[in-house]
């Protein structure tokens, strides 16, 4: 069952109408279908039953600890970047044992804190970043796990600030070094090697491009036992893309059986690390027309949400449909919509064909995932609420910032005020 749906020309969330939602939590806000967050991760799960798998979400694509929380509740593992997700996930419930550890940049500092905790994996982009784990993990009497994250130079054919498998990114290693790599780990009485990893970019509306990065990593994976090294698991990110606009992207299944023909016979668990897929169609943000504003060239359709609250269609001119709550008669006008932010940049949508009126409220459809994880305070303007949906039940997952917690941080010096 589709997550959003309209009955009596007003748009629902499962059995909650967006109106009554905007009424009781105010608006921007950000809503989340907790079923259709349960259903796409049981259908990652129902389609790896037969292999043995690991589901690891991508915490960047939303870290609210109640979704976090409720992908715990299932048995997810989960793909951190940065000590702050990893601290979420461990708040939330999660099991740092599911947990590996992704990004270019760890310091020493969220390397510690992932030995101590015990972490599944730290998936390793440099030769750099191998030293400095060996020697945390030599001086702390431990063993890392590593994968070293190989770049397989493939093109996702998605946008270029999402791709992240071409050899002129800044992620992973080539295919020569991550070999000598793994060398050097499997010397070293600190680190073991148990995976090899891969992630080639985001919202990829097709198969080929993962097979290609499968069968890379595969030979690699091959290799490696020639000279004694076996691992243990092929871990091949995330990227599945979402139908924001007429996408068609593969459904979960057909993804995941695509990969599965090519694991047969390997004996290698398989991790994935999705994020969009399992929360951008569950979410959405309200928010309302607050002018509108016609002229010769444009019809500007101003509302209460911005770039702030929802960053992608100004920073990636990423299209995401927007719909009235409610359903009216008259004549349909083509409409730019934009926030009050001072950027001709900031807007949500444009040339949308829409019957407005002042007052009106809008929905941004599958905003779930990379919208209020994005989010900033540029203007001075407060984070928006967040609430979840389940059944004809709300909860407020994400209280509105109030106008004194923007400056509860900052400092004047003393004998600076008048």
């Amino acid at each position: 069952m589709a997550p959003f749906s309209r009955h009596d020309g007003i748009l629902h969330c499962e059995g909650v109408s967006l109106e009554a939602i905007a009424a009781t939590y105010g608006t921007p806000t950000y809503l989340y279908s907790r079923s259709a967050i349960e259903t796409a991760f049981l259908d990652y799960q129902s389609a790896l039953s037969d292999i043995p798998h690991l589901i690891c979400y991508a915490v960047k694509a939303n870290s609210n600890l109640a979704i976090l929380n409720v992908l715990a509740q299932l048995g997810a593992g989960f793909d951190v970047v940065s000590l702050g997700e990893l601290e979420r996930v461990v708040v939330a419930g999660g099991d740092p044992s599911k947990v590996v550890f992704s990004g270019v940049g760890k310091t020493t500092t969220e390397m510690q804190r992932a030995l101590d905790l015990n972490i599944r994996c730290f998936n390793i982009e440099s030769e750099a970043e191998l030293l400095s784990l060996a020697e945390l993990a030599n001086g702390a009497g431990c063993v890392a796990p590593i994968s070293i994250r190989v770049n397989p130079d493939v093109d996702a054919g998605t946008h270029p600030y999402i791709s992240t498998g071409l050899r002129e990114n800044k992620f992973g290693v080539d295919v020569a070094l991550a070999r000598q790599l793994y060398q050097i780990a499997d010397e070293h009485t600190a680190l073991n090697p148990v995976g090899v990893d891969c992630h080639i970019g985001s919202q990829i509306e097709e198969t080929a491009p993962f097979v290609e990065s499968l069968e890379c990593l595969l030979d690699l994976v091959h290799d490696l036992r020639t000279i004694g090294i076996r691992l243990q698991h092929i871990d091949l990110g995330g990227g599945l893309g979402v139908n924001y606009q007429a996408e068609t992207p593969p459904s979960i299944h057909d993804y995941v059986a695509v990969l599965k023909e090519r694991l047969q016979d390997q004996a290698l668990e398989l991790v994935l690390e999705p994020g969009r897929s399992i929360v951008a169609e569950a979410g959405a943000l309200i928010t309302e027309v607050l002018y509108l504003k016609p002229t010769a060239d444009k019809h500007f359709a101003i509302v209460d949400a911005a770039m702030n609250d929802l960053l992608r269609p100004a920073l990636y001119s990423a299209w995401q449909d927007i719909q009235p709550v409610t359903l009216q008669d008259g004549e349909s006008h083509v409409w730019d919509v934009v926030g009050p932010i001072c950027e001709t940049g900031d807007f949500l949508g444009k040339n949308r064909a829409m019957v407005l009126s002042q007052g009106d409220l809008l929905s941004i459809m599958g905003a779930g995932a990379y919208g209020f994880g994005m989010a900033s305070n540029y203007n001075s303007r407060p984070r928006v609420a967040e609430v979840m949906v389940q059944g004809e039940t709300t909860h407020l997952i994400g209280k509105r910032e109030n106008l004194s917690e923007l400056w509860q941080r900052e400092v004047i010096p003393s004998g600076e005020t008048s």
